[in-house]
């Protein structure tokens, strides 16, 4: 378990700077450059993942059971996914209406998967993995909308096009998961059986 929690602390940490450290961040970017910022945000982004993906399959060895999981709340969960993954994809297609109405798609993506894997797990390492990724989408979510009501950013408007792409996108890329990558990489079948 200590694996878990000191790869999320490095991992969660490094991605916090922004939300907690935001004058020591540009602090090393002024002193350092640019690209030594971006190293070390990468190198320990890395192992601080690595030692969470080990952790936790660690962790799932001798699971601590901290309640029981009803059979509905994976199917809720799966519902959850796909609206995430819908999320994740409006951060990276151009020109769409979810990213122009909401501003922060990926981070509100991982909201919305850390709570619906909570909802359909049910061990501490569970609540470590993904109750801090819920804690810090929440607090990413509200420090970047605040720079950007600070800056004044100004998001393009979207186009139907480019909405429809989004949820395509988006439906593909849990269809992907749901029935073929889940079980491979995760041991887990998301709906059952």
């Amino acid at each position: 378990m200590s694996a878990l929690i000191l790869g999320l602390l490095m991992f969660l940490g490094m991605h916090s700077a922004r939300i907690f450290a935001e004058g020591w961040r540009t602090q090393v970017i002024n002193t350092k450059g640019p690209g030594a910022w971006k190293g070390l945000y990468t190198v320990v982004s890395l192992v601080g993942f690595g030692l969470i993906v080990w952790g936790y399959g660690q962790a799932r060895l001798a699971p601590v059971v901290l309640w029981g999981s009803p059979a509905w709340t994976r199917h809720l969960a799966s519902l959850l996914v796909l609206i995430a993954l819908v999320l994740l994809a409006a951060a990276y297609v151009p020109r769409n209406g979810i990213k122009a109405r909401l501003h922060h798609p990926m981070v509100l993506a991982v909201k919305v998967w850390a709570l619906a894997h909570l909802l359909a797990n049910n061990t501490l390492a569970d609540v470590l993995l993904f109750g801090g990724f819920l804690l810090w989408s929440v607090l990413d979510f509200r420090a970047a909308r605040q720079r950007d009501r600070a800056a004044g950013t100004v998001y393009p408007a979207g186009t139907l096009a480019g909405s429809l792409a989004t949820v395509v996108v988006g439906c593909a890329a849990w269809a992907a998961f749901a029935f073929w990558l889940h079980l491979p990489l995760f041991g887990v079948r998301p709906f059952g059986g």
